[in-house]
């Protein structure tokens, strides 16, 4: 069942950044540390106060720059494709693993996700990359890039996993890479990431989202008790993609068919039109297309649900790769919570 490509995008990455190091950041409740900062009672330390009975003192020599700091390298896991499956005629699994799976860790959250790397296949480079190296002998735009996929399920006492992909067409990175993947193939990636597994206190369990969510959305699905209650609302634009989840009879899957792509609010209508289930208790799960999103988390602003009881996040953006969806995350267009205001 279904981290297809998350551009969420991932396909079709995401946490928080530090600022640029180039110096050294200044410690809390400190405006600025260029000179050290100036003692009680002094006026100015830029030079060496006189000592007593010297007119004046020399001034002290600048001490060396700072280096900047340099943020480590996160982990690479390599794994092999063992099989490719059409799982639908836009889905594909590729389960993978291989000894480079040994030290990855299952943390339990069903929307976990990895970031692989691809590298410019006219480079011949092969698994792990040796990134620093690669920045300082590369132009950007040969650098290797990532896009981020939902892991559908993990096996890890026999080192596998299963990544579900969207694939539309043959272009982008990801989708060409899982339609042609075969057996053997080695790739390099991050993580695995996550931040969500449904809670056994929710009363009624509430998803939301589009194909790019399919593989969270099914994993959730299938963790549920058997008594549990609530809604799955599953927008797709291909009748033929719809799949059949594992699910608690208590809860109902509400598959959407939209063709228009421009009809960004459709996910959100069905949402608002319920079910809801009791009013206190209500966990909403909601990710997918960045618009369709936004509009969701208008319905759930003005519905009053909590912060504490939503996941919520773009997994991609329609007309945008992934670097470009992920860089404007940072930019009022890039941002769910403040369009909800």
């Amino acid at each position: 069942m279904t981290e297809t490509a998350r551009p969420r995008t991932e396909g079709l990455e995401s946490q928080s950044k530090n600022s640029q190091q180039g110096a050294q950041s200044a410690p809390s409740g400190n405006v600025q540390h260029g000179a050290q900062s100036a003692q009680p009672g002094n006026a100015q330390q830029g030079a060496q106060s006189a000592q007593s009975g010297n007119a004046q003192s020399a001034v002290a020599a600048p001490g060396p720059t700072p280096a900047p700091r340099s943020r480590p390298e996160r982990p690479q896991h390599v794994a092999v494709v063992e099989s490719v499956e059409r799982i639908t005629p836009n889905l594909v699994r590729i389960i993978a693993g291989g000894a480079g799976l040994a030290d990855v860790e299952d943390k339990g959250f069903t929307d976990s996700y990895v970031k692989i790397l691809f590298a410019d296949p006219a480079l011949g480079l092969e698994p792990p990359f040796n990134l620093a190296n690669l920045r300082e002998t590369l132009p950007p735009e040969q650098l290797p890039v990532t896009r981020t996929y939902t892991v559908r399920w993990f096996d890890l006492e026999n080192q596998r996993l299963a990544l579900d992909v969207v694939v539309h067409g043959d272009s982008g990175i990801a989708a060409p890479w899982a339609a042609s993947a075969m057996p053997g193939n080695r790739f390099a990636f991050h993580g695995p990431s996550g931040a969500y597994a449904p809670a056994p206190h929710t009363r009624f369990h509430v998803f939301a989202g589009d194909h790019s969510a399919l593989p969270a959305i099914t994993a959730a699905l299938e963790r549920l008790p058997e008594d549990a209650r609530g809604v799955a609302h599953i927008e797709l634009t291909d009748a033929r993609d719809i799949i059949h989840p594992n699910a608690p009879e208590g809860v109902e899957l509400n598959w959407l068919i939209n063709e228009d792509v421009h009809d960004v609010d459709l996910l959100a209508r069905t949402l608002d039109a319920g079910p809801w289930g009791e009013s206190d208790g209500v966990f909403v799960f909601a990710h997918g297309e960045r618009e369709s999103i936004k509009a969701v988390r208008r319905v759930l602003a003005r519905r009053g649900i909590t912060r504490e009881s939503i996941s919520i996040s773009g997994y991609w953006a329609r007309g945008r790769a992934e670097d470009v969806f992920q860089a404007e995350k940072r930019l009022p267009i890039g941002k769910i919570e403040e369009d909800a205001a």
